[in-house]
């Protein structure tokens, strides 16, 4: 069964997103010391997560504004500030309008990127319908998360030095029953990793990367198999993912049968 996208299954996507996040976050900060920095807070409906001590954008961002929050826009720039962070707002075009965008030019906010979320309803799957000749796929160790940071860190294109910092944050989620993490081998030898956060019968596709050397031999597409196959199996209904606007990743996500919800706008301030 297909299902058409209205303001309901928005809902539901964005809300996923926001979940898989604060599940992510919320354990980095709980590490002693919170050494990361973790702030999170919600304004309305919007959530604002802040990561001190990781750069980028992954981390340090408003997700879920809607049209109602006009009036916390302030505060939450404020939020960043305290904490010398740029402020980066994602927009889904179900929960905003003309008149929010024009707020946010005002203030002098400008949209700077955009960002595709696909979804798929969950069917039952077979293991021979994920089975690759060379391709094999497993869940990871407890004691695998420095293999799972060096695919992490060079399929992103990360420092070598931050593949410590990454082992950590993902570590702390094995042993949580949202979490599902997964090695894929070639040949026998480590190629790639992917990673299933499951919550209110969503799967979302949390996060998959091959080691550049080994792309273009399907394994991305594999792990993609491998997690609908996973969620399947928890009784999910609905099957969710995000990628760069036109990337291999949201390529391979459509392949695997899953449509374009929309395309998110990102803004940030001047």
């Amino acid at each position: 069964m297909t299902i058409v996208v209205n303001k309901e299954l928005a809902m539901r996507l964005e809300n996923s997103e926001i979940d898989t996040l604060f599940s992510r976050l919320t354990a980095i900060k709980e590490i002693s010391r919170n050494p990361m920095g973790v702030e999170i807070q919600r304004f309305g409906n919007a959530t604002a997560f802040s990561v001190k001590n990781i750069p980028g954008p992954s981390f340090n961002t408003v997700k879920g504004l809607t049209d109602h929050d006009a009036r916390y826009v302030d505060k939450i720039v404020n939020f960043y500030n305290q904490m010398e962070i740029p402020v980066r707002f994602e927009l889904t075009p179900a929960h905003v309008s003309s008149d929010l965008l024009t707020y946010l030019n005002k203030l002098g906010f400008y949209q700077l990127d955009f960002h595709t979320s696909l979804y798929k309803t969950v069917e039952l799957k077979t293991m021979e319908e994920i089975i690759e000749p060379e391709i094999s796929i497993r869940e990871l160790k407890n004691d695998e998360f420095d293999t799972f940071a060096e695919i992490y860190t060079k399929g992103f294109q990360m420092p070598a030095f931050l593949k410590r910092g990454v082992a950590q944050n993902n570590k702390i989620l094995y042993n949580n029953k949202n979490w599902t993490f997964y090695l894929a081998s070639i040949d026998n030898s480590p190629a790639g990793i992917g990673v299933l956060f499951t919550k209110d019968r969503i799967a979302t596709l949390a996060a998959a990367t091959t080691i550049p050397s080994l792309r273009r031999n399907g394994i991305h597409s594999v792990l993609i198999k491998k997690r609908m196959y996973q969620a399947s199996l928890e009784e999910c209904d609905l099957i969710v993912g995000q990628a760069k606007f036109g990337s291999i990743s949201q390529n391979n996500m459509e392949r695997m049968g899953m449509r374009i919800a929309y395309t998110k706008s990102i803004w940030v301030k001047n």
